[in-house]
């Protein structure tokens, strides 16, 4: 990994200023007892600024990799940073003033202020959408870790994206009339009976698990490129008694191993995240699935794991190479002396 010193410097600024947030937020969990659409008020800057944190950090970190276009790199990242920021001041303007920052038409104050936080959520993901362009095509040595970033990145755009379907009105409201225009949640109104710490939906559909769960494959498809290399490096012995086989764990020294296991994670992450954005339209909660979602469910599960059985087996090119082994000699030695005492 490249060092921190080398990684997009606004965005490391932009996570430092998140993490203070996240503090001054925390506080405001403790000592503020207002409640606003059916939640602590200042839970919404709290967690959004722990996702910001571990968003600037992998895109700062991802820059760095670039080999080229590395100044059109730093402008977006910087892009992406100050858009940030400035979605983040509007969202904590709004809890000082008692407000709601989403989807609030109550003033005109108020639209233009959530307006002006549509503009700035369309830049970010704009600048996003570059980045994942740049990456698609540096040249990174590894190239499991290459896909990692890149399906990571990809499929974060489409969790982002998720966001602009709760800008559209409910059944119930109508822009120009309404005074609250879109919502998280299909088939019940925003704040209903929600799960603890997320505050997901548990009565209807929730468009924000989705929008989270594509989020943060930014993060979660690279952390599981480093599990498998940590594993990788491991001593590990042969399996007993089978002096020509790597044992599964040993097999992921191999980068093409690696690639495969990425590879297919990161289709049963998409999938996932296809299925929970299905379950949310239909208005279902996560935790009360129908038979379809569970269906699909097995299907994926099914799936992954026979294509990581088939990524863990033993590739061509390792057999060929452990193809003349103790055992082999211990055999053509034997057939050998079988062969001189027919002779003679």
């Amino acid at each position: 990994m490249s060092s921190w010193r080398s990684w997009h410097r606004p965005l490391v600024a932009f996570s430092a200023s998140m993490a203070a947030l996240a503090v001054l937020s925390g506080v405001g969990l403790v000592v503020d007892d207002r409640v606003l659409a059916g939640s602590p008020i200042w839970f919404k800057p709290f967690k959004f600024s722990v996702s910001f944190i571990a968003y600037g950090l992998s895109l700062a970190w991802m820059l760095s990799l670039l080999d080229r276009g590395r100044r059109t790199g730093w402008w977006a990242g910087t892009v992406v940073a100050v858009s940030s920021l400035a979605e983040m001041v509007i969202i904590t303007g709004q809890v000082v003033r008692g407000k709601r920052s989403h989807f609030n038409q109550q003033t005109p104050f108020d639209e233009a202020l959530f307006n002006a936080m549509a503009v700035t959520v369309v830049i970010l993901w704009l600048g996003t959408l570059l980045i994942a362009t740049l990456l698609l095509r540096a040249r990174i040595a590894d190239r499991a870790s290459a896909w990692a970033m890149r399906c990571g990145i990809a499929i974060a755009l489409a969790g982002a994206a998720v966001g602009f379907l709760m800008t559209q009105p409910t059944p119930d409201q109508e822009r120009g009339s309404s005074s609250i225009v879109g919502a998280h949640s299909v088939g019940v109104p925003d704040g209903g009976p929600s799960m603890p710490l997320t505050g997901w939906s548990t009565t209807g559909g929730d468009l924000r698990i989705p929008h989270f769960v594509g989020m943060h494959a930014l993060q979660l498809l690279p952390l599981l490129l480093m599990g498998l290399t940590a594993l990788a490096a491991r001593p590990r012995p042969v399996r007993p008694g089978h002096p020509g086989r790597l044992s599964r764990l040993s097999r992921l020294a191999d980068e093409r191993t690696r690639l495969r296991i990425v590879l297919i994670a990161s289709g049963a992450y998409a999938a996932f995240f296809a299925l929970v954005t299905w379950q949310a339209l239909r208005g279902q909660p996560l935790l009360r699935p129908d038979g379809a979602t569970l269906t699909a469910a097995g299907l994926i599960i099914a799936a992954t794991a026979a294509g990581a059985y088939g990524a863990l087996r033993t590739p061509t090119h390792l057999k060929n190479r452990l193809g003349h082994t103790p055992r082999s000699n211990e055999k053509d030695e034997e057939h050998e002396d079988n062969y001189k005492e027919l002779v003679s």
